[in-house]
């Protein structure tokens, strides 16, 4: 089971995970402030740069999924990846005659990644005005006219609000940080009431979102205000 907020780092792997998932929408952030929070956290907005990767991140989620009490309504809410298309990308798309060509390829990983590993929906993505991109993760919807959106890319607007989840050198993460993820997990998991009433579920849910991602939650804040510096010292 995986934990939001918790680092995870898969043995076949040379990366370490943090999935940052919030209930509520109004919690959730803009493309922005989850790159800023993960670079914050020492890490970057997860670049996915193989089929592999591609399972490992799909299985972190179902992972989430499992550890939610059944019939809730906190599964849905797609994730940001760390896959954007720059401003100079928006100058050659508006001069190119063959938009539909050139667009997939105006996309970059933030962290640097020139891996050209791809895992776009059907007529994904669309450019115009959304130039970052999401992991699609609505397991309650149907399926659409392209089959299964469950985990494909698409591109968004930056200012969207979404989960995201950042990416880390295993070798950057100290054993400390390890041991406290685990003390972290335990501690939660002690927390968790036995069988829970239709009375106390909303509650509980809460309190199992909030209390792992306490961290995540301070980041999020530095990231924040660090944006709203850089705005005022723009103007």
């Amino acid at each position: 089971m995986v934990l939001t907020g918790q680092t995870v780092c898969p043995a076949h792997s040379s990366y370490c995970y943090k999935v940052a998932y919030f209930h509520t929408v109004s919690s959730r952030v803009s493309f922005t402030v989850a790159l800023q929070a993960c670079a914050t956290d020492q890490g970057a907005l997860v670049s996915i740069e193989s089929e592999h990767e591609q399972l490992i991140v799909e299985t972190l989620l179902q992972e989430l999924r499992s550890g939610v009490p059944p019939d809730s309504d906190i599964v849905d809410g797609d994730f940001w990846i760390g896959l954007t298309r720059s401003e100079s990308s928006d100058q050659t798309q508006t001069q190119s005659q063959n938009q539909s060509q050139t667009c997939p390829g105006l996309y970059q990983w933030t962290d640097g990644s020139s891996a050209t590993y791809r895992y776009w929906y059907d007529d994904e993505p669309s450019c115009g005005g959304e130039a970052c991109v999401v992991m699609y993760h609505q397991p309650t919807a149907l399926p659409g006219v392209g089959g299964a959106y469950l985990h494909q890319w698409n591109d968004d607007r930056c200012n969207m609000k979404h989960n995201f989840i950042c990416k880390y050198h295993k070798e950057q993460r100290s054993n400390s940080d390890s041991e406290e993820s685990a003390t972290e997990q335990t501690s939660v998991r002690e927390k968790e009431a036995p069988p829970l009433t239709q009375d106390s579920q909303s509650g509980t849910l809460l309190l199992y979102i909030l209390l792992p991602t306490a961290p995540l939650l301070i980041l999020i804040l530095v990231a924040s205000g660090s944006c709203c510096c850089q705005k005022i010292h723009k103007t």
